[in-house]
């Protein structure tokens, strides 16, 4: 399932919310395209996209859910990577 929280992160003169699904992050990625929202806009586990497409997505069928239930779905769905996580995966090792 597809959740979408209220846009109340300012960023870019805008406000933003987060999109999220507690399936994969395929369906995350297939649903942000029929959204239309760009791949530049995906952060780790999560969608950034601007107040006026989240009735959009709504629409579209996403369920809209508190800021706090962005994080817990996605812990909850073993979805969730912290930043420190995300950064360690991005970095080469060393052999």
């Amino acid at each position: 399932m597809i959740y979408v929280d209220s846009p109340v992160w300012p960023a870019h003169g805008r406000l933003w919310a987060h999109l999220v699904s507690d399936v994969s992050r395929t369906e995350l990625h297939t649903f942000a395209e029929l959204l239309g929202a760009p791949r530049r806009g995906f952060d780790r586990d999560h969608y950034d996209i601007p107040s006026e497409l989240v009735p959009v997505a709504v629409w579209l069928g996403a369920t809209r859910v508190t800021a706090r239930d962005i994080a817990r779905l996605l812990r909850a769905a073993n979805l969730r990577l912290p930043k420190h996580l995300a950064t360690a995966r991005s970095t080469p090792t060393s052999s």
